[in-house]
């Protein structure tokens, strides 16, 4: 009665064979499910310079440890790989409903090893495991792909599928997997590795049951945090009209204080996160024109398209994932786009609504209701594809692209037919410009030469979200920095301010108002700040925790106590901490046992602010990013030239000895 299975499947799909094996209790507690399952699995068995399309890969989908324990807001699931997209440590974090499927099947954690001969899916249940074939799956849409798996696999309990579209099978380096008909585990590029596999979906059928030590605490914790939900409504005078005021006045302020992160669940009841979609455009959060313009060029003519309450007109039903209380999600009729061939969508979330809005000066909204679905059925990633677009079109613009390369198409910014085009053709992998694109802007750039790569705008190989770091220095440490770069969930400054995570963390300083110009200086004290949050984030990864919850801060979201309460360890926040800083570190020592060179992840200069806009909100901002990341790699316990763990600091956290634990398989 602890929350965890004990127990991995693991699947060569080289040999055919599926086997369980044991994980030790000692596991759990130093790095426990989620991300740090994956991190200690595929550390210990991928070998040094493993082709991230080959068959000595492993792809793994792993659970949270609180998920099926009968806490709230913990139903979030994990792929993981080696990154085909950088090189290096890769994962992408999914809702939806496989989280607690994989553990009604008996284990934490489903590797998947070798490569197949055809197309397969994996069928699991209360029996066991069997690999089947997947011809008559290969080829169709996700979304299809998905319901045909369940129908075919539905008999006495409806399974939880996981599929990847056309993309996945053509290996697009953007591509990532479906969960429930258009969640998406988008970034890595973990769709390709899956498709390199020719594993078209996994279908789950189990029904055992999680244990969990204290289950009357957990209830009850559950219940406190859900009245606390249930409670914070949003006024009914605020309109989406009013987020740019709203967006101004955070723009405006010079210092710093500690948010309610309760307050973020308001608003996230009413819209979900495109409530950001205009607040984005004012506060200098969001860019604009390939990350070369400002909100100065994207105008309340403009941005009104963005409106959050556009968007929710559409909306026929509030989306849930497993265990959710808020529901920022939300199944919308697109109407008649496109001749009705898509008549619902997942509402598209606010990376998506900025990425085909700002990015790429559109204010077409039918355009990103319908490229939304276009990239779910296809199984890509949205904020990818943005980029890649965007790198297109000022590519196109300054010559470097021509009609001829285009297949006809006139690129140019905020032309929203000539958008849907490209991203039509990018999803099918058209000969030709889709197919040039279809890796992302660095292999598109290295494709193109001619000084393209100045367009190129990611991190490691990784497109940049929808999230100035101009504006939040930590923000640009960790696109820079974290093991699998360019990922704006990880840490930042706006979300420790809502964290209360000093009230927790012993060695953290109290809060204390504060000038917004400490944030920019490589000091400490702002740099602990980010190892903190950023252990934190691990442990949310590693229980199934949901990012919105975790916003929320933990006066709210309570996971310290949810953890013992499931567990029985009675930890402390202290010590549930550290457990976060050796699965960060051990993300890390992936990379270093794979030699990747760190200095590659690096953001793009116009991210950083070289050289500096010229006008807007974000005017004359640029980061000291090079003393930020020595100072950060420091603050670990890494060599801060080459951003590997240093051997002291992997013998102090006990991740050599941990490395040792379990059985080797490769």
């Amino acid at each position: 009665m602890r929350g965890y299975m004990g127990k991995i499947l693991v699947v060569d799909l080289t040999a055919g064979t599926c086997e369980v094996e044991p994980v030790p209790d000692s596991v759990y507690e130093k790095v426990l499910s989620g991300v740090g399952l994956g991190a200690w699995y595929l550390t210990k068995n991928i070998p040094a310079g493993a082709d991230p399309l080959g068959p000595l890969n492993i792809l793994g989908f792993t659970s949270g440890l609180l998920t099926g324990t009968g806490s709230v807001m913990t139903g979030r699931w994990m792929v993981v790989c080696k990154s085909p997209l950088t090189g290096g440590w890769g994962d992408s974090n999914c809702g939806g409903n496989l989280s607690p499927a994989i553990k009604q099947c008996g284990v934490d954690a489903i590797f998947i090893r070798g490569q197949a001969s055809e197309p397969v899916y994996l069928y699991v249940d209360n029996k066991g495991a069997e690999i089947r074939p997947a011809e008559k799956y290969w080829g169709l849409d996700a979304i299809e792909a998905e319901k045909a798996l369940i129908h075919d696999n539905w008999n006495k309990k409806k399974p939880a599928a996981a599929v990847i579209g056309p993309a996945g099978e053509k290996l697009s380096l953007i591509s990532g997997i479906s969960n429930d008909l258009g969640r998406y585990a988008a970034r890595s590029g973990v769709g390709a590795v899956m498709g390199s596999k020719k594993l078209k979906g996994i279908a789950l059928a189990g029904t055992k049951l999680v244990k969990a030590h204290d289950v009357d605490g957990l209830k009850a914790l559950s219940k406190e945090y859900a009245n606390k939900i249930r409670k914070a409504n949003a006024p009914g005078i605020l309109k989406g009209a009013l987020m740019p005021v709203l967006g101004k006045v955070m723009g405006s302020m010079k210092s710093v204080s500690p948010i309610d992160g309760m307050m973020t669940s308001m608003l996230l009841k009413k819209w979900g996160s495109i409530m950001n979609n205009t607040m984005s455009v004012k506060n200098g959060d969001a860019p604009f024109k390939n990350w070369g313009g400002s909100d100065k060029d994207y105008g309340r003519k403009y941005y009104k398209s963005l409106n959050p309450d556009k968007f929710i007109a559409r909306e026929e039903q509030k989306y849930h994932c497993y265990s959710c209380i808020v529901g920022c999600g939300g199944i919308c009729k697109i109407g008649d786009l496109k001749d009705g061939r898509y008549p619902h969508t997942h509402k598209p979330e606010y990376e998506t609504a900025m990425c085909f809005g700002g990015l790429l000066m559109n204010r077409d909204t039918d355009s990103i209701f319908y490229i939304n679905e276009v990239c779910n059925r296809a199984g890509l990633d949205t904020i990818s594809v943005g980029g890649t677009v965007a790198f297109a079109i000022e590519c196109y613009e300054n010559g470097i692209l021509t009609e001829t390369d285009t297949g006809g198409l006139k690129l140019s910014w905020g032309k929203a037919s000539e958008i849907v085009a490209l991203v039509e053709k990018i999803a099918a992998r058209e000969l030709g410009i889709g197919d040039l694109l279809a890796d992302g802007v660095k292999k598109a750039a290295e494709k193109i030469g001619r000084g393209s790569e100045k367009f190129a705008i990611h991190a490691g190989g990784q497109e940049l979200p929808m999230h100035d770091p101009k504006i939040d220095p930590m923000l640009g440490t960790t696109y820079s920095t974290d093991p699998t770069p360019g990922r704006h969930t990880t840490s930042g400054g706006l979300y420790y301010t809502t964290s209360s995570l000093w009230e927790k963390v012993s060695w953290l300083p109290p809060f204390r108002k504060y000038s917004k110009s400490e944030e920019y200086e490589p000091t400490e004290v702002e740099t602990m700040k980010n190892v903190a949050y950023t252990a934190f984030k691990m442990i949310v990864d590693g229980t199934g925790g949901c990012y919105y919850a975790m916003l929320m801060g933990v006066r709210h979201f309570k996971i310290f106590e949810f953890l013992n309460c499931a567990t029985g360890w009675n930890k402390s926040p202290d010590e549930y901490i550290e457990i976060g800083r050796r699965m960060q570190t051990l993300r890390q020592q992936f990379n270093a046992k794979q030699k990747v060179d760190m200095a590659s992840f690096k953001m793009h200069d116009r991210a950083i602010g070289i050289p500096p806009l010229e006008k807007g909100h974000n005017k004359g901002l640029s980061l000291k990013i090079d003393e930020h990341i020595r100072l950060y790699r420091k603050c670990w316990g890494w060599d801060e030239e080459t951003g590997y763990p240093l051997e002291s600091t992997l013998e102090e956290m006990g991740i050599n000895g941990l490395l040792n634990e379990g059985v080797l398989n490769g």
